[in-house]
């Protein structure tokens, strides 16, 4: 773990397929997040291809308005092995400006029936102004280890 990288690895009972289609499926995350803030899909459609926008809606008790929405873009999909979203939010004008974290998810074969898995969030390319804002993590790294308790319980699941 250094000051800018959180990673965090389990080895789920499930085909590499199984836990890529949890993931791949935003509906399944709230269901993985550890924390209560990840709340419904708004788009209802699978991660297909880089670049493509999904957007969750949020809450949290320190936000403004309680809650509000993210607008992710993934930025790393190959099928079954990687998945990863940078998180943003729209601007004023309705563009969608990003923050600088990236959440990403490695997945490698363990087995017939069995995955590793890597969690890896980065927060590297946030910029000084957010930084003085919010603290990174923003979250306990219980947080990333109960995550992956749930995406394994939904993977096996499966």
């Amino acid at each position: 773990m250094s000051n800018e990288l959180v990673i965090v690895k389990t080895t789920v009972g499930a085909p590499v397929e199984n836990v890529f289609a949890v993931l791949a499926d935003p509906s399944s995350h709230q269901a993985i997040d550890g924390t209560g803030w990840v709340r419904e899909s708004l788009d209802g459609k699978p991660l297909t291809e880089n670049g493509q926008i999904f957007r969750m809606a949020m809450y949290h008790g320190n936000h403004p308005d309680g809650a509000y929405e993210m607008a992710n873009k993934v930025v790393a999909l190959e099928s079954p092995s990687v998945i990863a979203w940078e998180p943003g939010q729209a601007g004023p004008e309705g563009e969608i400006e990003y923050g600088g974290w990236i959440w990403r998810y490695d997945l490698a074969p363990a087995g017939a029936d069995r995955t590793d898995v890597t969690l890896t969030y980065d927060w590297s390319a946030v910029p000084q102004e957010l930084r003085d804002e919010i603290q990174f993590p923003p979250f306990p790294l219980a947080h990333l280890e109960n995550s992956l308790g749930h995406l394994a319980q939904l993977a096996e699941q499966r």
